[in-house]
C-alpha cells in the first residue's frame, strides 16, 4: 500500500509525499560503534518517496540483497518551505513529529563506503524506511526531550534522548535548507542513538517516541 502521511486519530494529511532527508552521526555513540570519525557538521543523505512504508505493517526485508539493520530515528514533517532559513524559521515550519526506521544494508554500504561510492543501494531501496504517523507539533512536544526506545524480542536495543543529538532539530533544518530547500511534506530524519544492529524474519519490534507514539510490529 503506498504510504500517505497520517495525523494521529485522523485521516490522510492533504500534505504530499515528498523526499525523505537523513542525517548521519547526530549522536556521537552512533558513530563511535561503527568506526566513524565523529562529523564536524552533518552529514546529509536523501531516501525516495518510495523508500517510506507504514511502520505498523509488517517490515518488509530487502530479499536476498544481505544483512538488513535497524536504525530508530526522529523524524520531523515539514509544513512550509525552508531555503537559508534559521534556526527560528525552522521550528515554526515542523508541522509534526514521528518515529522511524532507517533500514540499511549494512554489508553493501561497508563496501560502497570503501570504494568511495554512493550510498543510496544501502540506504534508499523500496520500503527501507518505515515511518509512524505523526503527532500533531506543538508547545507539548519538547524536541530537545524525546525519547526513542526499540524494544526486539523483548530486549532493549537502543534508547536514546534528542538531548544527545550532535545539533539540535531546528539547528538540523536550518543547515539542510542551505543547501536544498524543504518543501511541504518532506521528511527529515534527524539521526540514530547507538545500538544498532541486524533484523531477522520474525523479530517482534516494539517502537517507541517517548509517551507519544508506541508501535508493535513484525518482521517478515
Amino acid at each position: 500500500m503506498q504510504y500517505k502521511h497520517h495525523f494521529v486519530g485522523t485521516q490522510a494529511s492533504d500534505l504530499p509525499v515528498g523526499k525523505v532527508v537523513c542525517v548521519g552521526r547526530n549522536y556521537a555513540e552512533h558513530a563511535k560503534e561503527l568506526n566513524n570519525p565523529v562529523p564536524t557538521e552533518p552529514l546529509l543523505f536523501i531516501k525516495p518517496s518510495t523508500s517510506l512504508a507504514n511502520l505498523r505493517a509488517p517490515v518488509q526485508l530487502a530479499g536476498d540483497k544481505g544483512d538488513v539493520h535497524y536504525e530508530t530515528e526522529l523524524m520531523v514533517l515539514i509544513g512550509a518551505p525552508l531555503t537559508q532559513a534559521t534556526p527560528e524559521d525552522a521550528f515554526d515550519a515542523i508541522a509534526g513529529v514521528g518515529v522511524a526506521l532507517d533500514l540499511t544494508l549494512r554489508d553493501l554500504q561497508s563496501k560502497l563506503k570503501e570504494k568511495g561510492l554512493p550510498w543510496e543501494k544501502a540506504k534508499a531501496f523500496d520500503a527501507s524506511c518505515p515511518a509512524s504517523e505523526w503527532v500533531p507539533m506543538t508547545a507539548d512536544v519538547d524536541l530537545a526531550n524525546l525519547e526513542l526506545k526499540l524494544v526486539i524480542n523483548d530486549e532493549v536495543r537502543q534508547q536514546g534522548n534528542t538531548s544527545q543529538m550532535l545539533m539540535s532539530v531546528p539547528a538540523l533544518l536550518s543547515h539542510i535548507s542551505e543547501w536544498f530547500t524543504l518543501m511541504p511534506g518532506d521528511i527529515v530524519l534527524t539521526g540514530t542513538p547507538a545500538g544498532v544492529g541486524r533484523l531477522a524474519s520474525g523479530d517482534r519490534l516494539q517502537v517507541s517516541l517517548s509517551n507519544l507514539i508506541q508501535i508493535e510490529t513484525q518482521v517478515v
